[in-house]
């Protein structure tokens, strides 16, 4: 079984907007355009069982669909640089979204991940890049920001156990539902308390 994790996709606009970050950067390896992703918890190597059971249990979350913008560039790895990524603004509703999916892994026994929950698009994987070249690289970029879009689902995604940065193919896909449908109801018997008919 290939490696596992769950995901937001990125809208074509603002993966086009990201796309205008790559380059000029010595020792960075540019992630594909149609590789970008929001990674929300990485599961691992997994066999087919516990992937149907990850699938029963996600799609039974009950979550609304909400907004988001990528804004902000940084870098992991303080001394010795590995990735650069753009980041997201702050959003209640990604961290509960991303809580329930990790409550769900830990119910099913899969190893806890030991990183901090940070979403990130990541932009480049580095090899070799300098950490002054880093620095001007994120200091002329700082300001970036994108549109906000709607997140109205979130996806199983697989990639093959590489280096990084991809091919991901999405596995399952599970729908985030309209905040209004849940204020909607069927008005088509309901009258006024001191109506007349």
């Amino acid at each position: 079984m290939p490696r596992i994790f769950t995901a937001l996709e990125i809208p074509r606009e603002q993966a086009l907007s990201l796309s205008l970050l790559r380059g000029g950067l010595p020792g960075a390896r540019w992630i594909d355009v149609e590789n970008y992703h929001i990674t929300l918890r990485f599961i691992g190597d997994v066999d087919f069982r516990t992937a149907d059971e990850v699938v029963h249990w996600l799609d039974r979350i009950e979550r609304p669909s909400f907004r988001l913008s990528l804004a902000g560039t940084g870098h992991f790895g303080s001394k010795k640089p590995h990735s650069i990524w753009a980041g997201v603004s702050p959003s209640p509703e990604l961290v509960a979204l991303q809580a329930d999916i990790d409550r769900i892994c830990q119910r099913l026994g899969l190893k806890a991940d030991p990183r901090k929950f940070m979403p990130h698009v990541t932009l480049a994987r580095l090899r070799g890049a300098k950490v002054s070249d880093v620095v001007d690289y994120l200091a002329a970029r700082g300001n970036f920001q994108t549109l906000p879009f709607t997140v109205g689902r979130f996806v199983l995604m697989s990639s093959r156990d590489s280096v990084g940065g991809g091919p991901y193919k999405v596995e399952e896909a599970f729908d985030l539902y309209d905040p209004q449908d849940a204020y909607s109801f069927d008005n088509s018997d309901w009258q006024p308390a001191n109506s007349m008919w």
